[in-house]
Parts: structure tokens; C-alpha cells; sequence
């Protein structure tokens, strides 16, 4: 076993209740996973899509403004 300490408080008094929370806490969490992958939004909630893209000008361009983009 080290010498050095597990946790140490720095500030303040620490009851032994909430060291052992925060023990409590940090063996619940998993070591050595990674972070959480950020999930892109779904079509129905991403509300970019409701912006309107610019219309293009020139020849035929009545044609391509009704068509689906």
C-alpha cells in the first residue's frame, strides 16, 4: 500500500458521512470508460431542417424551386 492518501480535504470539515458519499459515488462510477457518444438529433427533432435553403436564379430555376431538395 502507498502512503498517500485516497482523498484528502482540502477545505472545510468533512463529516464521515459525506466522505463516504462521495467514496460512495466514486466507486459507482466506471474506471477507464469513455465518454458518453453525443447523439445526433433525429430528423423529426432537428429544427434546422425547417430553415429554408436560398433559391437559385437563372435558367430553369422555376423548375428546380418546386422540386424536393
Amino acid at each position: 500500500m502507498s502512503e498517500r492518501p485516497f482523498l484528502q480535504v482540502v477545505k472545510g470539515d468533512a463529516t464521515p458521512e459525506e466522505i463516504a458519499a462521495l467514496v460512495a459515488v466514486l466507486s459507482a462510477r466506471p474506471s477507464g470508460a469513455a465518454a458518453p457518444e453525443a447523439r445526433r438529433p433525429s430528423a423529426w427533432t432537428d429544427r434546422s431542417r425547417l430553415a429554408r435553403r436560398p433559391l437559385r436564379s437563372g435558367p430553369g430555376a422555376w423548375r428546380a424551386s418546386a422540386l424536393p431538395g
